[in-house]
């Protein structure tokens, strides 16, 4: 245990040397906090229940604890992810050598590369699993959805940053209240899905809140890397996002989970509805306002290193977290029920089993992450028909796990 100690503090020092003055600690640690959240989120409140067939399908304890909805506002905090990204790709976009085309396209390449990555290592292993190993084509679908679940993050994410020159013109036209009008935008679209002409309303109308509803807190982030959201900005963001949050809940009706319920008619997430946005206006400005003691914090090199670890491997985490909880889950299938892991999520004992399996997960990301980080590294030894091959699987996967084959 001392040697583990030892190497411990040893990596923590070299860490803490290679770190240039400069480096903003506090943006790198609410982005890391962000991230330690999408895994926490999807392993505590996502379970399993097995069918007389011996498949795998989803199920949450938010159907059964609707008590546990707090912990989903904790736990979502891409609103917190959007901010830190805006303000990390002002710095990025005003330290370009070359021409905005070119700095958007080594941005979006670090993205898409993890993303092709897992999804085509997950089409390879699609007919191993069936035909070799039997596992049954629900059990597949299971996983390949949760696979790809947080993958759609990737691409509202990706679209997001090819618009960040027209969000910083507009941060430095508009300052802070170059989100408003998103925020305007998406309250309109909700207010005709539940409003008094809801039945009227078709349903795909709610997909054009994806875009201003992500962004908003993006063009937040945007702002403050242009220094035009002051400490009075950041509490009335704080302060009114509160309000919003309480008044959307209590006196209109919105569901409390941030999360979606099976069985739920209405979600807040899929796509962002109002209060999502009001969340996120209050987790910025509670994260502006931290951000100088959060920073003095993470000074001390045994915090910041775990936090520069977390930032190297983002998109490993975001691509491969739900694969971890697969590995464990699908072996486990084959026994029956197993608290914590395989059965209906609906007791307390589940709830605990299921803290106690975390580490677990933990521990089978920290594994795969070994291999799959490779995946955030440029493709330089891979020619363009291994390129191609990858992209076709990756399309396969795609068809597959959203149900159209």
């Amino acid at each position: 245990m001392s040697s583990l100690a030892t190497m411990a503090r040893h990596t923590a020092r070299k860490i803490e040397a290679g770190t240039p003055a400069h480096r903003d600690r506090a943006i790198d640690g609410l982005r890391a906090l962000a991230l330690l959240a999408v895994p926490t989120g999807h392993w505590l409140l996502g379970g399993f229940t097995l069918s007389s067939d011996g498949a795998l399908h989803n199920a949450s304890p938010l159907g059964t604890f609707a008590g546990l909805a707090p912990v989903s506002w904790v736990l979502q905090m891409l609103g917190i992810f959007f901010l830190v990204g805006g303000y990390a790709s002002v710095l990025s976009y005003r330290r370009r050598k070359g021409s905005t085309r070119a700095w958007l396209g080594g941005r979006l390449a670090r993205l898409g590369r993890p993303v092709l990555g897992v999804t085509a290592v997950w089409a390879a292993l699609l007919p191993v699993l069936h035909f070799g190993f039997d596992v049954p084509v629900d059990t597949l679908r299971t996983a390949s959805t949760l696979v790809i679940q947080p993958l759609w993050f990737v691409g509202v994410y990706t679209v997001v940053t090819a618009l960040t020159p027209l969000c910083v013109r507009a941060a430095r036209r508009l300052g802070v209240w170059a989100a408003a009008p998103l925020l305007g935008s998406v309250a309109v679209v909700d207010f005709l899905r539940y409003g008094p002409y809801a039945d009227s309303v078709p349903s795909w109308l709610s997909l054009l809140n994806i875009l201003p509803g992500w962004l908003f807190a993006y063009q937040l982030g945007v702002s403050w890397g242009e220094g035009r959201v002051t400490r009075r900005h950041a509490w009335g963001l704080l302060i009114g996002g509160a309000a919003l949050f309480a008044a959307l809940l209590l006196a209109f009706g919105y569901p409390a989970s941030m999360v979606g319920v099976p069985g739920e008619a209405r979600t807040n997430s899929h796509p962002p509805s109002l209060l999502v946005l009001a969340l996120a206006a209050g987790q910025s400005g509670a994260a502006i306002l931290l951000r100088d003691r959060l920073g003095r914090l993470l000074k001390r090199p045994a915090l910041w290193a775990p936090v520069v670890v977390v930032n190297l491997s983002a998109m490993t985490i975001l691509c491969w977290h739900q694969t971890a909880m697969l590995t464990a889950a699908v072996p486990a299938s084959y026994l029956g029920e197993v608290p914590g892991l395989v059965g209906a999520p609906d007791s307390v004992g589940w709830i605990l089993a299921r803290l106690a399996w975390m580490p677990v997960f933990a521990g089978l990301l920290v594994l795969i992450g070994r291999y799959a980080r490779g995946f955030e590294s440029p493709w330089a030894g891979t020619g363009p028909g291994r390129r191609t091959l990858a992209g076709l699987l990756a399309a396969g996967f795609a068809v597959f796990a959203l149900g159209l084959a």
